[in-house]
């Protein structure tokens, strides 16, 4: 009788400690979050940690330090909503490249809040589970087997971000550089999937979003920085 081998993904390209990489999780977090004040009162702190963190990763995070201290908070503000609220082919919400707002979404989103709740965490309404700021602290800060392997499922998703971020332009692109260097290298099967959900993207149906509700419940972490 043949045994079935069951097939893993290769460790990631580059060489890291499991600390480094938390570290990058939950300071790409940060970085990818709404920019308020919390951001420019942490930017020396977040700054000091990137500067011991592996080249792959310090480079991109440190030019996109740069980019927030010569930025006022009012231009930061206004190029983030441009960025991801304003782009359909820049959303940080994983879930939606595939399935755009339909009801296909629904269920794809509570892959998400199961791992969560697995994990003892629950959301408020405030943000869906696959919001990738919210993935990468999770990652970081709660259950990193569980935050790796989400992050894992969705590294298409991840560098076809990454590659609009840079095809606009954007500086957060290194950011998002910067995490993909924590997780394991493109299959061809990585880059097929990416090839597809470019060519087609978000679907446009309007429906299919009023069955999924959030918990009444927020990370601590999250909230501390809201």
């Amino acid at each position: 009788m043949t045994l079935l081998k069951i097939r893993r993904r290769p460790e990631p390209a580059v060489q890291m400690s499991d600390r480094d990489r938390r570290l990058i999780w939950r300071t790409a977090a940060l970085l990818l979050d709404y920019p308020d004040d919390n951001l420019f009162t942490a930017i020396d702190r977040i700054a000091d940690t990137a500067a011991r963190l592996p080249d792959e990763a310090r480079i991109p995070l440190q030019r996109f330090i740069d980019h927030v201290n010569e930025s006022s908070p009012l231009d930061l503000a206004q190029r983030y909503v441009e960025t991801f609220d304003m782009r359909r082919r820049s959303s940080m919400h994983l879930t939606f490249y595939a399935y755009g707002d339909t009801r296909k979404r629904g269920m794809a989103l509570l892959r998400f809040k199961h791992a969560y709740r697995h994990a003892g965490v629950e959301l408020d309404d405030r943000e869906l589970p696959d919001h990738l700021p919210v993935l990468l602290e999770f990652a970081a800060t709660v259950d990193p087997i569980g935050g790796e392997r989400l992050l894992g499922e969705h590294i298409p998703v991840i560098e076809l971000l990454r590659l609009s971020l840079q095809d606009n332009g954007s500086h957060y692109a290194d950011v998002v550089a910067a995490v993909v260097a924590t997780l394991p290298p493109l299959t061809i099967a990585d880059r097929r999937r990416i090839t597809e959900l470019a060519a087609a993207g978000p679907p446009d149906e309007e429906v299919g979003m009023d069955p999924y509700t959030m918990d009444p419940a927020l990370f601590e972490t999250a909230q501390a920085r809201r």
